[in-house]
């Protein structure tokens, strides 16, 4: 797994090219305040709980105290590597990291899955702002 995470002020997202057939309907929304991971999830990823998700979820956590915030946003972003997942591995891990990031009492929202986003991004320059990491 890679992600990307950031530390946003106002991340949006409005759905505008279907890429599954059977993504569900989705309409925009924006958080504030929040931390956003960018995900890409490998073929290793598979499996319920695996520890790449297990880390997804701790990571976002704990930049989330970092910003003491409890908004977090799960982005599926399959353009961080060149081994992917299938689309239904991917779906499955970020959804259970939601709901995992929900238990922990953590406001997380998953982006429409199976669309391309326009995206609006509102970053501060701090160095706890944007932090990569491969688990």
């Amino acid at each position: 797994m890679r992600v990307l995470f950031w530390y946003c002020e106002r991340f949006g997202w409005d759905p505008t090219i279907k890429t599954l057939d059977d993504a569900p309907d989705a309409v925009p929304d924006t958080r504030d305040k929040a931390v956003v991971a960018f995900i890409h999830v490998e073929p290793d990823d598979a499996g319920g709980e695996s520890s790449a998700e297990t880390k997804l979820v701790k990571n976002a956590k704990w930049l989330a105290r970092k910003w003491e915030t409890k908004r977090v946003v799960l982005h599926s972003f399959t353009h961080l590597g060149e081994q992917k997942a299938e689309p239904e591995t991917a779906r499955a891990l970020i959804e259970r990291a939601r709901q995992r990031l929900d238990k922990a009492g953590y406001r997380a929202v998953e982006t429409p899955y199976g669309y391309f986003n326009d995206l609006t991004l509102q970053a501060p320059g701090h160095p706890l702002a944007r932090i990569y990491k491969e688990f």
